[in-house]
């Protein structure tokens, strides 16, 4: 008996701690599976997007966490257990490529060629290229008004070529490293605008020092439709995802979590645009 005890106990004891390694490595819970709670998900995004997505001490905010926690939650998840990944833009496809992530939201826009290496759920919002200015001033109203004027935006980017390649004729381009900088050197007066995606730009007029004294023009010239990053071929995830996202919507969550994070800045989307419909490039 007493042996037979012994062997009960070591299965189970086996057994339980079988499943607290599995469930500290994350490869006990796939995101969208059934009974995701108690697991883990890992959630890539940008640290240093003010309004989007930002570090904040030991808490993280900003629109794409809100999504994120909402999907979580309706993928079976505790937002609470969300492992928050650092995804700068250059390493995003390598992090859900070698498991790093369970997905990325990260003003991570849809692209032909991204589509090639990983796959979107999405897009849950889709901004537009816009220019942050003095809240002063009066004569830059769009791309069409940067005639002489000293234009900030970071080399490399997308939104740093369609200048050079659209408005480089009137337009004087300074490439910086980073938008934090752009956005020092508009309030400085060197320079005269910051050109990058309009929510971006509404993050940092939304910031205490910047309240007031910077703002977002609102014409946005171009589209960029924000997803969720996720490995290539996980079809079912891709389709949950989606759910949620429209949930979020249809509940009035998304507007909220838009409204609590840009809206200080007396940032609107672009209504034609948004909200927008979920449809991915599921098994696409």
């Amino acid at each position: 008996m007493k042996i037979t005890t012994l062997a009960v106990a070591g299965s189970v004891l086996a057994l339980a701690l079988t499943g607290c390694v599995a469930g500290e490595s994350g490869t006990s819970a796939q995101p969208g599976a059934q009974g995701g709670e108690g697991g883990s998900v890992k959630v890539g995004i940008k640290f240093d997007q003010p309004g989007l997505g930002q570090k904040v001490g030991d808490t993280y905010k900003g629109f794409d966490v809100d999504v994120a926690k909402y999907v979580a939650k309706e993928l079976g998840y505790d937002p609470a257990k969300i492992q928050w990944v650092e995804t700068p833009s250059a390493t995003r496809e390598t992090a859900i490529q070698g498991g790093q992530v369970d997905m990325i939201l990260a003003t991570y826009s849809i692209t032909d060629e991204r589509k090639k290496k990983v796959d979107f759920a999405g897009p849950y919002y889709i901004a537009g290229q816009d220019l942050l200015v003095r809240a002063d001033n009066t004569d830059i109203t769009g791309p069409q008004s940067l005639n002489g004027k000293k234009v900030c935006s970071v080399a490399g980017s997308t939104s740093a070529k369609k200048i050079k390649d659209q408005y480089a004729q009137g337009a004087q381009l300074q490439d910086y490293d980073t938008y934090s900088k752009c956005v020092e050197a508009v309030m400085s007066g060197a320079m005269d605008v910051v050109s990058t995606d309009d929510t971006i730009l509404a993050g940092y007029a939304a910031q205490d020092q910047y309240k007031g004294k910077l703002k977002v023009v609102g014409n946005p010239f171009s589209e960029e439709k924000y997803g969720v990053g996720i490995k290539k071929g996980d079809t079912e995830m891709c389709t949950k995802i989606n759910a949620a996202i429209k949930k979020m919507i249809d509940d009035g969550s998304w507007q909220k979590a838009l409204d609590d994070n840009l809206g200080p800045a007396g940032f609107k989307p672009n209504t034609k645009l948004n909200p927008p419909t979920p449809a991915g490039n599921c098994g696409a």
